[in-house]
C-alpha cells in the first residue's frame, strides 16, 4: 500500500512540473578566491537562474566567519574552510529549471556547500527587507562604565521583584 502512495506521489510531481514555484539556493563561495572571482562565480549562477525563471530576491556575496569548520575532500586531500562568501538567490521557477539549477550548484567547485529551499515571494522578499535594514543599522555598543554581566543581571534582577 505506501508503494502504491509513492507511485501517487510520483504522479503528483509530474502533473505540476510545469508550474512555477519559489525556490531559495543559498550557497558558500571559496573564501580564498579573489574578488573577481566571487563576483564571476556570483554571477554564472544568476543568470543562470535568471534563464530559468525570475529572481524575488537577493543576497550578493558577503565574506563570513562560519559556526562551525566545513570540510570537503578534494582530490588527493582534504580541505577546511573556517570563512565563506555567502549568497543567496531566491527564485520562481519551474520544477525542470529548479533541478537544472541545483545541478549546476552542485557542479560548481568553487561551491563549498549549499542549502536549497522551497519558500514563497513574501518570505523572500521580506529576508532581503531585512538584510538591507540590518545594514543600515549600527550595532550597539555599551558606552556605560559597569556594564558586565554582573551589573546587568543584578539590574534584571532588581527589575523583576
Amino acid at each position: 500500500m505506501a508503494k502504491k502512495g509513492a507511485v501517487e506521489r510520483e504522479d503528483t510531481d509530474m502533473e505540476d512540473a510545469g508550474e512555477a514555484r519559489v525556490y531559495e539556493l543559498g550557497f558558500h563561495l571559496d573564501p580564498e578566491l579573489p574578488t573577481e572571482e566571487v563576483k564571476k562565480a556570483y554571477q554564472t549562477l544568476h543568470t543562470l537562474i535568471e534563464s530559468k525563471g525570475e529572481i524575488v530576491a537577493e543576497g550578493e556575496p558577503e565574506k563570513v566567519a562560519l559556526a562551525y569548520t566545513i570540510s570537503r575532500q578534494e582530490v588527493g586531500s582534504r580541505r577546511d574552510f573556517d570563512s565563506a562568501y555567502f549568497c543567496w538567490i531566491a527564485y520562481e521557477s519551474t520544477v525542470e529549471g529548479h533541478a537544472e539549477v541545483v545541478g549546476a550548484a552542485g557542479a560548481n567547485t568553487h561551491i563549498v556547500r549549499f542549502i536549497d529551499l522551497t519558500t514563497d515571494k513574501e518570505s523572500a522578499r521580506h529576508a532581503a527587507e531585512r538584510e538591507a535594514l540590518e545594514a543600515k543599522t549600527p550595532e550597539r555598543v555599551d558606552t556605560e562604565v559597569g556594564t558586565d554581566d554582573a551589573v546587568l543581571d543584578a539590574a534584571l534582577e532588581s527589575a523583576t521583584i
